[in-house]
């Protein structure tokens, strides 16, 4: 993938955590979060590249997901399944990390990162080793003006790191549900 020095900013269509798509402003990358069921007993969810269909990153045809959540029941957390991997506890997943409002998770390239919601409502994601920048979220800020076809929200990841965007989205959907559901 040709570099261009400067991160992928993926905006947010509707802002929800139920259901959204996260374009890149420069065509790079193209994630699409959709519900897949509702109903009294769990919330389920998967994340899709589709920015791989142009590469043939599929299955005959079929896309893959880079990862699954599933929610229980009354909002708790459920599990969370990333690639090929096996289905893990959402609370195993993300453990709390100094404030209530900090969790860390572990990526499928073995490091630890780190999600804080920030003073300001932005989410912040950095390596939870060395305090590197990582990725950011942003929420439209109050007053801004609506925009035809956009939340007014961003997912901002660092160009170094499109491989772990899948699992940013993910962990950032759990945190955003966690924060809504004060859990």
């Amino acid at each position: 993938m040709t570099n261009f020095g400067m991160p992928y900013f993926l905006e947010d269509t509707t802002g929800r955590i139920t259901g959204s798509e996260f374009v890149d402003l420069h065509n790079r990358m193209h994630l699409s979060l959709k519900q897949t069921l509702l109903d009294a007993h769990h919330a389920a969810y998967v994340i899709y590249d589709l920015s791989s269909r142009q590469s043939g990153a599929s299955r005959g045809g079929l896309l893959v997901p880079l990862a699954t959540l599933d929610f229980a029941a009354n909002n708790a957390l459920g599990t969370i399944k990333i690639g090929d991997g096996e289905h893990i506890q959402m609370g195993q997943y993300l453990t709390k990390s100094g404030g209530s409002k900090s969790r860390k998770f572990r990526a499928s390239d073995g490091q630890d990162y780190r999600w804080t919601l920030q003073s300001n409502g932005e989410w912040q994601c950095t390596n939870a080793r060395s305090g590197y920048h990582i990725a950011t979220y942003s929420m439209k800020p109050p007053g801004e003006p609506q925009y035809p076809g956009s939340s007014g929200c961003m997912l901002t990841v660092e160009e170094a790191y499109p491989h772990l965007a899948g699992e940013l989205l993910a962990s950032l959907v759990i945190m955003r549900h966690i924060e809504r559901h004060n859990l």
